[in-house]
């Protein structure tokens, strides 16, 4: 399998047609079709599912397609880095986390690294810890924040000095908005919207004293933003990391913390024996300088 035959495999996916991708790649529509055919006898199984009016993607040409853009992405990556003059302070840089009020500290570095080395660049990336548990071992980012408890062992990292905080987002108007803070039996009988990270043998869970099927959990999601709108909407209470929502103002929501409390450190983590660009180190250094003090 050719890199070339990747690319053209997700031009293919991205237009939905032969003939818009081989316009796009300004190649020959029956070049292109002969390309895929023979992409599909090489994987061994059919890639595409060919309609009158689009092409969709089979359910092998979904993960060959997620895989494709894993390769690609990696591989610029390494263009990139490698095409640098050695002395050159410039580059890019991946981080990927959850949301937390905790990335602070790392915007905190990324503002001294960029005060001093203008070029660098800084690409942050969202998810929940599996998920940038699979990017950082793939090298698709250089580090992940990683709300604990979460098995490290077979990264490097350093502990982040501050915490979160569990608590509910609520309607202002809500009935346990009076309450000064959440205990586990106030949310029982209770329509529940959990981040998906959350869910599962954690200390959340554990918190509740329930398994997560006999409560009443009616919808999750891995962006506190967009639980918050159905929040707003009524639709349930966010068991959520404080600090994150503004509920301060006119904000129709507030927050209530967890009694018992429940806290979550966070680990900033990277691959062992990783050889960083000269761009990635400096970061990494004035990162720890920060901590230390």
């Amino acid at each position: 399998m050719e890199f070339r035959e990747l690319k053209y495999f997700l031009a293919v996916a991205r237009e939905q047609s032969i003939s818009k991708a081989a316009e796009v790649l300004d190649i020959t529509q029956p070049n292109l079709s002969r390309q895929m055919q023979n992409l599909e006898k090489e994987v061994g199984q059919q890639l595409f599912i060919r309609g009158t009016k689009k092409i969709t993607l089979t359910e092998a040409g979904r993960l060959l397609r997620k895989r494709a853009e894993e390769i690609i992405e990696l591989y610029h990556q390494t263009e990139t880095e490698l095409t640098k003059p050695i002395n050159d302070i410039s580059g890019d840089i991946y981080i990927g986390g959850g949301e937390s009020y905790v990335m602070g500290l790392i915007a905190k570095a990324a503002h001294f690294v960029q005060n001093d080395y203008p070029d660098v660049k800084f690409h942050l990336f969202s998810g929940d810890s599996g998920t940038i548990s699979e990017r950082l071992d793939k090298g698709l980012i250089d580090f992940g924040i990683f709300i604990e408890p979460f098995d490290l062992s077979k990264y490097e990292y350093l502990r982040l000095p501050l915490y979160d905080t569990w608590g509910v987002l609520m309607r202002k108007d809500s009935p346990l908005a009076e309450k000064e803070f959440i205990t586990p039996e106030d949310l029982w009988d209770k329509p529940i919207i959990r981040s998906r990270q959350s869910i599962g043998k954690n200390k959340v869970s554990e918190w509740f004293g329930k398994r997560d099927e006999e409560l009443n959990i009616v919808a999750t999601g891995n962006l506190l933003y967009n639980m918050s709108l159905l929040v707003e909407e009524g639709l349930g209470y966010a068991v959520s990391l404080d600090k994150i929502i503004n509920t301060s103002g006119n904000s129709n929501l507030c927050f209530r913390p967890l009694y018992p409390e429940l806290v979550s450190h966070l680990d900033i983590a990277w691959k062992k024996y990783q050889v960083f660009p000269k761009c990635t180190e400096i970061f990494l250094k004035r990162l720890r300088e920060i901590l230390s003090n």
